[in-house]
């Protein structure tokens, strides 16, 4: 289909439901979503069939070998909980390991996005049973979970459209990372090649997997055959990941962060996640309001006053997650003090509305204080109310590309996420987990009944959805799916500039920010973004893929009666199909 085809909005409405809607970026996951909640399923387990068949369906963005986030809600309990499902480094890797394998013992500032050394243990299969276990409803069993997920695998599927674009653009890559597998053979290929818009393709090694985690739970993708298959590829290639590394994997339930912003409190993983840097900007925000610096109620939607502002205040918030975020089993990460009233205000000093800011001057948060990627984000909401925010993710496109044959999966490449510089937060140590670009939201009112469950998936668009989504909703009161349909822009780094060797490589981490923009922000709001000092860029067609895949689901009730919309996006093949 015809670039052009995209240029234009979906014309989808926002769904209604009394009784649960699914949103994911495939409408097969969907559907397994919907089926789970058929059966007397919740939110979370609805959203892990998702998940899984989502490995299936998209498996350019997820798959068993990625990591996994989520925040789930109850209802009765109106208290927001999450899981960090993100997987750690080998034990036994370190610094001079990634300069030896990767440029002959000479310094690096970051491994290698396709080297067998990004290769970090896959977070998401634990994170899966780890939160069934403690927020299931009873009345579904982990093998129903992961039937539809096994069927589609098994049997086959059609490939949707944008699906079908992405996988293409990894074709090269499946092949020149696994030089030792036949392509003809390779279950990622159809006929050595990626499949096009309406291929039928299955995947039965991936259905062997899924069999085996869905009878014998986490144990047989950590401990057992699964596991050996992992090791066996990745000693191929001279990793130092061991099968105690797997074994040894766990997840972390957190207390999510949140900060208030109006009428709303809008809620984040902690770090390693890059969930902070959506409450730093807002905080922002919210400061630059209340010490009357700016007048939120007088600002026009995508206006170059308005997109001045966002770009700025996350410009900022990427800037001090450069320099804070990291695994606080290792690093510093001083949340509470970031977030606080008095350093979001020295931070606010920061905005010119009349001139882009130069990184380059911009000091530590703290005084005193020493392009695209790949993902899958699921809301949904069940029949009693539950919320659940679900993101999965392996990273780059297939992740390192690096295909696990016997069972049909990449891994993660989630290690390209740290840096090489020592003594900096975020620097690769073994047993650490990285900076994670992969987070989902939630917005509670202030009394913390659910507001919204959305996501922004996309590498480092995704705090940048984050900010454009609530403010969507809350200040411009636009509906799911408006908000969705919404040109948007998002921030990288400048390939002409110098990588820092800081953070995650997230947009602060050159001399130069530069501003995406979507087709549809009038030309005249770019013109006057240059004239602030703004680098841009107009991104159009299919390369709208880089301002990620959005879904959100909101509360709509009123006088007691449940009813929640949901909006998804059509940057990708999805839906938000309401369950009956």
């Amino acid at each position: 289909m015809s670039d052009n085809f995209l240029k234009f909005n979906s014309r989808r409405s926002t769904v209604y439901s009394t009784k649960g809607i699914v949103a994911s970026s495939q409408p097969l996951a969907s559907a397994a979503g919907i089926k789970i909640l058929s059966l007397g399923g919740n939110a979370l387990e609805a959203s892990i069939a998702v998940s899984a068949a989502l490995c299936v369906v998209e498996p350019t963005s997820t798959g068993i070998g990625g990591d996994c986030f989520v925040l789930y809600q109850l209802r009765d309990s109106k208290k927001v909980e999450g899981i960090n499902g993100c997987g750690r480094a080998a034990a036994k890797l370190t610094i001079q390991d990634v300069f030896d394998l990767e440029n002959n013992g000479n310094s690096l500032k970051r491994i290698p996005n396709q080297s067998v050394l990004s290769i970090t243990v896959p977070g998401a299969i634990a994170a899966w049973q780890d939160s069934f276990e403690k927020w299931g409803s009873g009345k579904v069993s982990f093998e129903q979970i992961l039937q539809p997920a096994i069927d589609l695998a098994n049997d086959g599927f059609g490939v949707h459209e944008i699906s079908s674009d992405l996988w293409n653009k990894c074709e090269k890559k499946l092949i020149s990372q696994n030089p030792k597998v036949d392509p003809l053979q390779n279950p990622l290929l159809l006929n050595g090649e990626a499949p096009k818009e309406g291929d039928f393709i299955d995947n039965k090694p991936l259905a062997d997997a899924l069999r085996l985690i869905a009878k014998n739970g986490k144990k047989a993708f950590y401990e057992g055959p699964i596991a050996d298959a992992i090791i066996k590829t990745t000693d191929a290639k001279h990793h130092k990941l061991t099968k105690e590394d797997l074994i040894k994997h766990e997840s972390t339930f957190v207390e999510p962060i949140s900060i208030e912003f109006g009428d709303y409190k809008v809620w984040e993983i902690p770090p390693n996640g890059q969930g902070l840097v959506v409450l730093i900007a807002l905080g922002i925000i919210r400061e630059l309001n209340n010490l009357g610096k700016i007048d939120l109620s007088t600002l026009k939607h995508n206006s170059s006053e308005y997109l001045h502002l966002l770009i700025e205040t996350l410009k900022i918030a990427f800037k001090d997650a450069d320099e804070i975020i990291g695994d606080p089993n290792f690093d510093e990460v001083p949340v509470e003090e970031i977030l606080s009233s008095d350093n979001l205000q020295r931070r606010a000093k920061l905005f010119n509305p009349n001139k882009a800011l130069d990184l380059a001057t911009v000091e530590s948060p703290l005084p005193g204080h020493h392009h695209r990627s790949n993902t899958v984000y699921i809301s949904v909401t069940d029949s009693e109310g539950n919320a659940c925010s679900f993101i999965n993710s392996v990273y780059y496109g297939f992740g390192s590309g690096i295909l696990v044959d016997d069972f049909g999966f990449c891994l993660t490449n989630r290690g390209a996420n740290f840096n090489l510089t020592s003594g900096l937060n975020n620097c690769l140590e073994g047993g650490k987990r990285p900076y994670h670009t992969i987070i989902p939201g939630f917005i509670t009112n202030l009394e913390n009944d659910f507001f919204a469950s959305y996501g922004n998936m996309g590498g480092f668009i995704q705090p940048v959805g984050h900010v454009i989504h609530f403010l969507n909703l809350t200040l411009f009161q636009l509906n799911p799916q408006q908000s969705i349909d919404s040109p948007r822009f998002s921030l990288r780094p400048s390939e002409l500039g110098t990588d820092t060797g800081r953070g995650g490589g997230g947009p602060a981490s050159t001399e130069v920010t530069v501003v995406q923009l979507e087709d549809g922000i009038p030309e005249d709001v770019i013109q006057d973004l240059q004239k602030l000092g703004h680098s841009t860029e107009v991104i159009s067609g299919y390369e709208r893929s880089t301002f990620g895949r959005a879904q959100i689901i909101k509360n709509e009730s009123k006088s007691g009666k449940l009813l929640h919309s949901g909006g998804s996006d059509l940057r990708g093949d999805g839906a938000a199909v309401p369950f009956l």
